[in-house]
């Protein structure tokens, strides 16, 4: 028998998976996947229970649960002066990329050009290419990975179908600026191209209010914008994200997403109403949060051979090891560094199409102070 030719044969296993596993045998601190290891708020992990043990545990809402729309409509609105109708224009998902998934292949044809900026978060290609696109990969500028708008107006020709923006930005801790926002509603001014904005780390920002493109109505009204509970909740296993989009796109978005997935866990998506609208404060306070826990890593390592920016955003930070080890790529010292100094990092190279010459990983501070003491412990060694 013949089996037929990889639809994908440039994807294997994520680095996220390989890193992870990797720490896991080798007993390391895993710094490397992006997850807690702490827990949920405790009222939040009450409502599930409360809601698991009363009879909500069959199908939820397709689009989802109607509370929990309207709670992030309200959201939107106080944070961002958006008006969304949670009806027509929010759809609750199994997690973030499912929701990007579906934003791409809502509107993605065979021959279509997708600009995606480097690096670039794992799952936009394969769902581009997936869909018969293809990604057209720009480069960020270092030393603060922001964009090149010259270099985008360049770049966008008549197959442009849409273009990739991810703010607060993964893996690099980079954010969108006004004037970035005021660059791209100029490109995009009289054209048919579309937006896809990966805002799943919209409550982690360092600098400034978050710049939504959700604050533009010339930018929401040709744009898939995504998001995450699990990122702001600490609650990434529990795959529930949403995406916003105008009538006519989440039409189509919805026709995807009722055969990809149908709908998200119901018990969750209740639980989460109750507690967006009881605790507004924990998603207002997350940036000072996640400041502290950067600041301290930073300090913690100051004394480390490694160098730094501080990150402006998510909750990750990008750590330069020239001074350590200027002949090895990036991905042979991640795993040179889990398997022997005990902490697991993520090679930066793995998100460009093709990575310049640099020497940087990255490594996630959503921990307890006691595991990124510890973890720096042993980096300050090297």
């Amino acid at each position: 028998m013949r089996y037929p030719a990889s639809k994908l044969p440039k994807v294997t296993t994520t680095i996220f998976t390989e890193m992870s596993q990797l720490a896991t045998e080798h007993g390391a601190i895993n710094l490397s996947q992006g997850f807690p290891d702490f827990e949920a708020p405790l009222a939040l992990l009450d409502r599930v229970t409360y809601y698991l043990e009363n009879g909500f545990n069959q199908y939820a809402p397709m689009t989802g649960v109607a509370g929990l729309r309207n709670a992030i409509a309200m959201k939107v609105a106080k944070l961002y002066g958006a008006e969304v109708d949670p009806e027509s224009e929010i759809t609750v998902t199994s997690g973030a990329t499912e929701a990007l998934f579906a934003a791409i292949g809502a509107v993605v044809c065979a021959g279509d050009e997708v600009i995606v900026f480097d690096p670039a978060y794992d799952s936009y290609e394969p769902a581009i290419e997936l869909n018969g696109g293809k990604a057209v990969h720009l480069t960020l500028r270092q030393p603060d990975f922001s964009i090149d708008w010259l270099q985008v107006a360049q770049a966008i020709s008549p197959k442009t179908r849409m273009i990739i923006l991810n703010s607060p930005h993964n893996p690099t801790g980079a954010v969108l600026s006004e004037g970035d926002l005021d660059q791209l509603e100029m490109l995009v001014k009289g054209t048919n191209i579309l937006l896809l904005s990966d805002e799943v780390y919209e409550h982690i920002c360092f600098k400034g209010p978050h710049q939504s493109v959700l604050r533009r109505p010339a930018l929401a009204k040709r744009a898939f914008v995504v998001s995450s509970f699990g990122k702001t909740y600490h609650t990434t296993g529990w795959k529930v994200g949403y995406c916003i989009a105008p009538n006519v796109l989440s039409v189509e978005f919805r026709k995807l997403h009722q055969y990809l997935t149908f709908c998200t866990v119901h018990p969750i998506q209740l639980a989460l109403t109750d507690f967006i609208n009881d605790y507004p404060e924990h998603y207002l306070e997350l940036p000072t949060f996640y400041r502290q826990k950067r600041d301290l890593f930073c300090e913690l390592m100051k004394t480390s051979r490694f160098s730094c920016i501080p990150s402006e955003g998510t909750y990750f930070q990008l750590m330069d090891y020239s001074e350590i080890a200027p002949e090895m790529d990036d991905l042979t010292f991640a795993r040179w560094l889990t398997t022997e100094i005990g902490v697991a990092a993520i090679p930066v190279s793995v998100f460009y199409e093709s990575a310049p010459e640099q020497r940087l990983v990255r490594f996630c501070f959503a921990k307890d102070d006691e595991t990124l003491k510890q973890a720096a412990e042993k980096l300050c060694k090297i």
